[in-house]
């Protein structure tokens, strides 16, 4: 065996997700973009903002589970108060983190794990604030990834640290549209080490809303969406496919293969393409041999 890489569900080698942050009323008519391309997303939730600004600047509960959860897309922790954990004291951003995990988890009846950091996230630290530190709560926390920022993930790489996500654009990069051309255009051949790729797009829907440019936004859904050959998730079931990828366990000369998730995985060895099913173990000379 030369290389093991993972393959997205179906055995696709490109996959999408969106991330959008702080639930203004902007979301709903995001929601409804990204529904008619088949695209899926994450909405990054503060929670005790959740219907409370005036005019409904705020989605409210009901919105949300009718426009986002009920759609299909997801929603993860940004802050109960939108406070960035490298500018506060560790206890108050366990204290942000916290409370907003307690209240989506408890107006939504769900589990939520995964997290946008808020405002400055981790790019700025006052006082003894470290990378290291916020890492350690927030996993203690329960959280499981954190989309960080502060620059483009140009390549479309997966990340090595879940807790330091670095998305592939921010929607209104002056390039975005650029770049999305040359991620279709990918082919299996570009691919580094075999290694699979994802196009990660983030912004805020109010900012769509603010310079009355929708139509960029359907423009990108348009050259986005509707690829058969592309898997199109929320950022958690992206994370929790690699993970499930990473917990298949192989026998010592690596020709047995056994899969202890509840959900099958694809993935490919030397070109060749394999496939597990849930607690199922294989034989990689004897599947490449079918």
């Amino acid at each position: 065996m030369q290389y093991n890489s993972l393959r997205y569900p179906g055995g696709k080698f490109k996959a999408v997700t969106f991330s959008y942050d702080d639930g203004p009323r902007f979301d709903i008519k995001l929601a409804d973009i990204m529904n008619k391309n088949g695209i899926k997303g994450t909405f990054n939730i503060n929670g005790g903002w959740i219907g409370t600004s005036e005019a409904d600047w705020h989605l409210r509960a009901e919105d949300i589970q009718k426009y986002i959860l009920d759609a299909g897309h997801e929603i993860a922790i940004h802050g109960n108060y939108h406070r960035a954990p490298g500018m506060v004291s560790p206890c108050l951003g366990i204290q942000d983190m916290l409370d907003c995990r307690r209240k989506l988890e408890e107006t939504f009846g769900i589990i939520v794990k995964g997290m946008a950091y808020p405002d400055c996230g981790i790019r700025v630290l006052k006082g003894n604030n470290t990378y290291e530190k916020i890492r350690e709560y927030a996993l203690n926390l329960g959280i499981v990834y954190a989309r960080t920022l502060g620059g483009d993930n140009t390549e479309f790489d997966l990340p090595n640290d879940f807790f330091a996500w670095m998305p592939s654009a921010y929607h209104l990069n002056p390039h975005v549209l650029d770049m999305i051309e040359r991620f279709n255009s990918l082919t299996e051949d570009d691919l580094l080490c075999g290694q699979p790729k994802l196009f990660y797009l983030w912004g805020h829907s109010s900012e769509f809303d603010q310079l009355n440019n929708w139509s960029l936004f359907e423009q990108i859904c348009d050259k986005l969406g509707g690829h058969d050959d592309y898997w199109y998730a929320t950022n958690m079931e992206i994370y929790n496919y690699i993970e499930g990828y990473n917990r298949l366990v192989y026998s010592a000369d690596e020709q047995l293969v056994f899969n202890p998730n509840l959900f099958p995985i694809w993935f490919e060895v030397d070109k060749k393409m394999f496939y597990v099913k849930p607690g199922e173990t294989i034989c990689l000379t004897v599947e490449a041999g079918k």
